[in-house]
């Protein structure tokens, strides 16, 4: 489905069967909105859980601007720079295209909170042929803190042991600074620059879509998502991206696409 229309969600269960959300768009891209603030301020000791998943939206969004301008899925003068990451990034003009990975990110910020959210991927599909030709795909985790707590317990012969027991904490606090967690964003963000140096020409039209992977009890308005296939590329090769912490969430995130001697030229 094109962006210029009204996009339509999609979302896979499970590792199986990624959550797709379908916004296919080949003619242009947008500027992407402001980075709306995020809960965990530059000078916070801390990162909560509401502060991790505002930095891992923000930068979701930008990465995508970042793909689709770096493989030309939209042409380059729909694109505005800003400052951010210490870097000069590229974001898209089309307000349609705005709106719509507003909406996503809204979605991902609500599954991420109730923990449903395992990954997303970035489907990029040659539009004569049908094939998908590049998938770049960001994991996401959440890094459980474990506390070992020490008790008393009774044993079934009435004894009273000492015992330790491990209590995992989702809603880990962190030292880690904004400053840091920025730092290794950018270089991320410096891969995704960096790959035409290594992906293939795309010697056609392309459209995009976003498959977001959530466990398969998340809750889901199937009026606007859908269960999709995993658009997985046949004979694929595979380049490993750097990955960024906020001590909340790991990001790992790679990219495979199709060998350019596959192609029809």
């Amino acid at each position: 489905m094109a962006v210029s229309t009204k996009p339509r969600q999609r979302r896979g269960r499970g590792t199986e069967d990624p959550l797709c959300f379908g916004a296919s768009s080949w003619a242009r891209l947008r500027p992407r909105p402001e980075p709306r603030p995020s809960s965990a301020t530059a000078t916070s000791a801390e990162i909560t859980l509401k502060g991790s998943i505002a930095i891992i939206t923000e930068f979701f969004n930008y990465s995508i601007n970042s793909i689709l301008y770096q493989r030309g899925i939209y042409p380059p003068e729909s694109f505005s720079r800003s400052s951010k990451y210490g870097l000069t990034v590229l974001t898209s003009d089309d307000e349609e295209l705005k709106v719509y990975l507003k909406q996503i990110m809204g979605q991902m910020e609500k599954w991420m909170t109730d923990g449903d959210v395992e990954r997303l991927v970035v489907v990029v599909t040659g539009v004569d042929s049908g094939e998908t030709l590049e998938r770049w795909q960001f994991n996401v985790s959440v890094q459980e803190e474990k506390e070992e707590v020490k008790g008393m317990e009774t044993d079934e012969n009435g004894n009273t042991l000492n015992v330790e027991k491990t209590k995992e904490k989702m809603e880990k606090k962190s030292g880690k600074s904004l400053q840091e967690i920025h730092f290794e964003i950018s270089a991320l963000i410096r891969q995704i620059t960096a790959s035409v140096t290594f992906l293939p020409l795309l010697n056609e039209p392309c459209s995009f879509d976003l498959l977001i992977y959530t466990k398969k009890d998340a809750s889901v308005d199937t009026s606007a998502w859908e269960d999709s296939d995993p658009r997985y590329i046949v004979n694929s090769s595979e380049v490993k991206l750097r990955s960024f912490t906020t001590s909340v969430h790991k990001v790992d995130s790679c990219v495979a696409y199709k060998e350019k001697d596959e192609w029809d030229l």
